[in-house]
């Protein structure tokens, strides 16, 4: 899942779906809030504390490197708002136990510094994912563009560099958290949105304050350690064996020499299988099915067509060639799922506006933040909630001043920063901007689904069209969807903060300064962090490396095709293309069609093309995963429901953060002094031949 990164799919948190279904009616189960009536709400102001930042800031460098790894591998990225909640519990808990113990304890440790803490790890790391490291921003480059061998010309090419790339970053990741702010009410107290994911963190955090919760949190944490310490020592001995290509662990060929040639081998990634523990069973298989479909079937009868569809002659990485078939039909199906899913998504979203106008017209009234509802009709717990996010306004002209303030220094920066992005391209996505913002938290809340990367493509297609190919339209198209992106993504992300801070009695205002700060704190620690792979590895972004930054190619082929049209596809592409973008609308609209008991048989499509490119070997790691917490399951489920994220977290956690001195050790010069190789019998014989010889 892009933290779709980029697709819908990576803001499915499917797996929170089921528990928040059973604890969100508070008529149910016994009041959460009554259980800390006893501990009184500290003031906004002291829910910011110095501890909470510094374990954030900790907590945001080891969560970048896990996302970067994410996404310079195959751009999968699994929520770890499970994770941020749990281990922001464990530091400060042990934190405050030490300092109570020697008696210096001046403030306890609280469920909203909690919430606090784990809204700023989630918008610290999430920079990482819409700063675009792994897709539109590594896609500028001169080492994605040459692998195109179209629009590779210099105002088609801007390099990375730490100091625009956090320039870029501080000028356009602030905007969505301003658009949302006035809409905080209507969306949490007037409609009630869900927001699950929001709504799933905020019932975490809530339990771990309770003493038996907090029982529970310290063997929780104890079990990450374990998987955290084997993941990271199982990433560590590998490395020995990694001394040059297609060496270690990761190239054995676990289905024979034929499947590895096609990508199918299980490569002992502790993250993947991770991964697939957190991921639904049905992304897993879906990931599994499209691998089969394309390396097992498609990619072998294109092949056989060498010399009749494509010239014989062409390297493997042309576009004109086989490359072209797995990039362009890969990108069809994804502008497929995400053209479905956006209309899907927004005429859910004005049928849902349409009815709550009808509905409470004299009830909501947007210009009015601070009216009270009609508290007498609501739950206990919700009476005491609503009190305390109506207590603590932002006032709307900040958010009015903040917004424009941004927009007008972004407007005459970035020409500066991207000579071809002219200041009216930029001012026509502010316009539209706002709506696009307010559409994607609403969505985001009733489905769980942001559309980031879909208003992302969206821009890439429509603006890099306006500029046009001899004005470097795909430099343009591609800088316009990071604007675009982290305008959208940040406004979901802080809606669904605005949810998690509701329900556990966190101030808006200690809310909407967190995200500030983690955002801040993002563009800072995520480009620092890609520099280090940047530096480290010169491979990075190669096909076929062990970081081929799958989607920096693919957004930027799509905005050459946004740009140069059809004419760089090669024969028979395009109606291959047509084909799969109307089997991927197709598909969904079965899926939905059918119910849930179906439909949860059915692939889903955005996870189907994502092995298109990059092949099927992580899909086999993840499926591993989902493997061991089904048999799990069946053995003890409750065991496995308490414990599970817990040991995912550990094994993605471990192996993300082993890349820290892997890549110290790579610049270093410091290289594997082992080359584990695995060779037919045929080869091994001329091998030793010529050796003999």
């Amino acid at each position: 899942m892009e933290r779709t990164s980029s697709s819908p799919i990576a803001h499915q948190h499917d797996h929170h779906n089921e528990t928040v279904t059973k604890t969100n009616n508070d008529d149910d189960i016994d009041s959460i809030e009554r259980i800390f009536d006893s501990k009184k709400v500290p003031p906004w102001q002291k829910q910011l504390t110095l501890r909470a930042f510094v374990v954030s800031f900790i907590l945001g460098i080891l969560f970048t490197f896990i996302v970067m790894k994410l996404n310079l591998t195959t751009g999968i990225i699994p929520s770890l708002n499970v994770s941020a909640g749990l281990l922001g519990f464990f530091f400060v808990k042990t934190w405050t136990k030490f300092l109570d113990r020697s008696g210096l304890l001046k403030q306890p440790f609280t469920r909203q510094e909690n919430t606090v803490i784990q809204t700023c790890v989630v918008a610290s790391s999430g920079i990482a994912f819409s700063g675009g490291f792994g897709s539109y921003l590594f896609g500028m480059s001169e080492k994605i563009a040459k692998q195109s061998h179209e629009a590779n010309s210099a105002q088609n090419v801007k390099d990375p560099s730490l100091g625009w790339m956090i320039a870029f970053l501080f000028v356009v990741s602030f905007l969505g958290l301003f658009c949302v702010v006035p809409l905080r009410k209507i969306m949490i107290i007037d409609f009630k949105l869900i927001y699950p994911s929001g709504t799933a963190t905020a019932h975490l955090i809530n339990s771990f304050h309770t003493p038996q919760g907090a029982k529970l949190a310290r063997k929780q944490v104890r079990t990450l350690g374990k998987f955290f310490s084997f993941s990271f020592l199982w990433g560590f001995f590998q490395w020995f064996f990694t001394g040059g290509d297609d060496c270690g662990f990761s190239s054995f060929p676990t289905l024979g020499l034929d499947a590895f040639k096609n990508k199918f081998y299980f490569d002992f990634s502790a993250t993947y299988v991770g991964v697939g523990m957190i991921c639904p069973y049905l992304i897993n298989v879906s990931l599994l099915v499209g691998a089969i479909l394309s390396w097992g079937i498609m990619w072998p009868l294109i092949n056989e067509k060498k010399g009749d569809w494509y010239p014989a002659e062409l390297p493997s990485s042309s576009l004109h060639g086989l490359q072209g078939y797995r990039v362009f039909i890969g990108i069809a199906m994804i502008l497929g799922d995400g053209l479905y899913n956006f209309i899907k998504v927004l005429s859910v979203t004005l049928f849902g506006l349409y009815h709550q106008f009808t509905q409470d017209i004299n009830k909501v009234d947007p210009t009015n933040g601070n009216s009270p509802p009609d508290l007498p009709s609501l739950s206990y717990d919700d009476q005491k909630r609503t009190r305390v996010f109506l207590k603590d306004q932002i006032p709307t002209w900040i958010a009015i001043i903040g917004y424009l303030t941004i927009a007008i220094v972004s407007i005459i920066t970035l020409p500066h920063l991207f000579n071809q992005l002219k200041w009216y391209y930029i001012a026509a996505i502010y316009i539209f901007a706002p709506a696009l913002a307010f559409c994607n938290a609403y969505g985001c809340g009733l489905t769980d689904w942001s559309l980031a990367s879909t208003y992302g493509k969206l821009a890439i297609f429509v603006i890099g069209a306006w500029a046009g190919g001899s004005n470097g339209g795909v430099l343009v198209g591609l800088a316009a969807c990071g604007v675009m992106m982290n305008i959208v993504s940040t406004a979901s992300d802080l809606t669904q903060d605005f949810k998690t801070g509701y329900m556990t009695l966190a101030s808006p205002r200690s809310m909407f300064i967190s995200q500030v700060i983690g955002t801040a704190m993002g563009c800072v620690i995520s480009p620092c962090v890609f520099w280090l792979f940047y530096k480290a590895f010169d491979d990075l972004g190669v096909h076929g490396s062990e970081y081929p930054a799958p989607y920096a190619s693919i957004y930027r082929n799509m905005a050459i095709l946004g740009v140069e049209g059809f004419s760089t596809l090669p024969n028979k592409c395009l109606t291959l293309c047509y084909i799969f973008f109307a089997f991927a609308i197709a598909v969904n609209g079965v899926r939905d069609l059918a119910g849930n008991k179906v439909a949860k048989f059915i692939p889903i499509p955005m996870a189907m093309a994502i092995p298109f490119y990059i092949g099927g070997y992580f899909a086999i790691d993840m499926c591993v995963g989902s493997f061991i917490l089904f048999i799990w399951s069946k053995l003890n489920k409750a065991k496995a429901d308490a414990f599970g994220p817990a040991v995912a977290s550990g094994l993605i956690c471990g192996d993300g953060i082993w890349t820290l001195p892997s890549s110290i050790l790579a610049l270093a010069g410091v290289n594997p002094p082992i080359c584990m190789k695995f060779l037919s019998r045929s080869t091994n014989i001329r091998v030793d031949t010529f050796l003999g010889s």
